[in-house]
């Protein structure tokens, strides 16, 4: 593997898990608002859902940044984040006058993730990464 492959997977991961860092993080400290957010949008079991959410960001993300089974980590990431854009951003059931243009925006770049986050899963994590430590 040489240094441009290296460094574009680090950079990737470092990116990809913040993606998902950030978002955990905002929700345990807005946890009634997303409740409420998800509710809104029939999602059912929203509170241990919720947390399951929480809980899959931050470890599945932190594993992806420092490469600790980066595959397994993103594949998770990848069924939630289809999960997720189906049930929130679900721009084929809006009413009329709905933010179709905002939703359908949010649900392809939540697509384009997922393709990166598969693309993780079946390349690896790279040579920088536990996953890898000692090759």
């Amino acid at each position: 593997m040489n240094v441009l492959e290296t460094s574009c997977l680090l950079a990737g991961r470092l990116l990809l898990g913040l993606y998902f860092i950030l978002p955990g993080l905002q929700k345990i400290f807005s946890f009634d608002a997303m409740s409420q957010y998800m509710a809104q949008h029939e999602v059912p079991f929203v509170a241990p859902l919720l947390v399951f959410t929480i809980v899959i960001q931050l470890t599945a993300g932190l594993a992806i940044i420092v490469g600790f089974k980066g595959r397994v980590a993103a594949f998770i990431l990848a069924g939630l984040t289809l999960v997720i854009s189906v049930f929130m951003h679900n721009f084929w059931n809006l009413p009329e006058g709905g933010n179709v243009a905002h939703e359908t925006q949010n649900f392809v770049k939540n697509m384009a993730i997922m393709a990166g986050l598969l693309i993780l899963a079946a390349r690896g994590t790279g040579r920088l990464s536990l996953d890898n430590k000692g090759q």
